[in-house]
């Protein structure tokens, strides 16, 4: 009766002490957890986009960057400056590369001085893609590993996702109605990457300029014509206060998207997870881009004509013809004097020839519908 007694005794307090630890234990868990996190911490980012704050471009990167700290969960926060708070918009590569920013918003062809053939993501007609298909290009046809192989022959420590297809831009606005390519002789305009040699070809004289100071050089005299994006972004920038007249429809920037840049070496520190949530950001925030855009563009659009009084004409197809002969002269001389040029060119055109293939045989031209619609001789329609 003894020894079961103290057999009893010593087991009930073997089980105590056993319970006793693995309570601690459990208490233990629960505040090592928040150390751990406090320890890795919340991982910052300085940024810059290339527009003026006022610009829905700017806004474009604000929602990124909204979009990326929300889905982090607060475990990556990314701060977006306008253009020159920190770097010039065209110094934005440089600025990412070195670790002055840690990453940026713009366009890859603000980076035409650093290699021409970064203009291919963007200035051009693109073979006949539009701006959604030349992302295609790049995310399942090439684009991506060439893009990655030409920042590297620049010396250039980012990663680069371009996300954001951009509609058709305006051939830009003049002082009166563009109506032949001879037109373009003498005639100071603005406009980027590639499509300064196409616009010198035609005679000429051009600035590359950034967005936000078009407008100042255009009532000064400096420019005579000048394009830059959309309906947006042209009537916030005031546009419509130099000029009444828009040409709409060009070959020059035909199919362009905006660049996410981070700096290679914050970017490769990041954790799998962290990176994986930026690369569905990316995709989730260019759908949601391309959305907005749509709505605003056209809201912007009416309200030019109604209110800001500006007048729109179609670009002549005189006038779009001779930019495509003129740029295939332009990637022809480049093609033949840098090799990486020519390799990114011939994927697009092979991707091109099939994809433009499939888009022509199968979208149906909505123009017939529009025209049943809302044309000059449809009737007046409720349903």
């Amino acid at each position: 009766m003894v020894s079961k007694g103290i057999a009893s005794t010593t087991s009930e307090s073997t089980r105590r002490k056993f319970l006793k630890g693995a309570a601690f234990a459990g208490a233990a868990a629960p505040i090592a957890m928040p150390n751990i996190v406090k320890a890795q911490g919340v991982t910052t980012m300085r940024w810059q986009s290339t527009w003026p704050a006022k610009d829905i471009f700017h806004e474009f990167a604000l929602d990124y960057a909204k979009k990326v700290n929300d889905m982090t969960g607060g475990d990556l926060k990314i701060e977006v400056l306008p253009a020159g708070a920190v770097v010039p918009a065209f110094g934005l590569l440089d600025a990412v590369s070195k670790g002055t920013l840690d990453g940026g918003h713009g366009v890859l062809v603000y980076h035409y001085g650093k290699s021409t053939a970064l203009a291919l993501w963007g200035s051009g007609p693109a073979f006949g893609m539009d701006a959604n298909m030349l992302l295609a290009w790049h995310k399942y046809g090439g684009g991506k590993e060439l893009l990655a192989k030409l920042y590297n022959s620049v010396g250039a420590n980012v990663v680069s996702f371009p996300y954001g297809p951009m509609p058709t831009q305006p051939l830009g606005w003049f002082k009166k109605p563009i109506t032949k390519a001879d037109d373009f002789k003498g005639v100071k305009y603005r406009t980027v990457g590639i499509s300064i040699d196409v616009f010198t070809g035609m005679g000429a004289a051009v600035n590359a300029l950034p967005g936000g100071e078009i407008v100042s050089a255009m009532d000064r005299g400096l420019l005579d014509a000048a394009e830059f994006n959309n309906a947006s972004s042209d009537r916030v920038l005031g546009f419509p206060d130099v000029s009444k007249v828009c040409m709409l429809q060009s070959y020059h920037q035909n199919a362009e998207q905006f660049e996410i840049m981070f700096n290679k070496t914050k970017y490769d520190a990041l954790p799998e997870k962290i990176k994986a949530i930026i690369a569905y950001a990316t995709d989730a925030a260019g759908q949601d881009m391309a959305w907005k855009a749509i709505d605003r563009y056209s809201q912007d659009y009416v309200e030019m004509q109604t209110k800001d009084k500006v007048r729109f004409f179609k670009t002549p197809d005189s006038v779009l013809q001779k930019q495509l002969e003129i740029y295939d002269q332009v990637i022809a001389q480049k093609a033949a004097a840098d090799p990486l040029f020519k390799e990114i060119l011939d994927s697009q055109l092979a991707f091109a020839r099939r994809v433009t293939r499939w888009e022509q045989d199968t979208v149906v031209n909505r123009r017939m519908a529009y025209n049943h619609y809302f044309g000059p001789n449809a009737p007046a329609r409720k349903f």
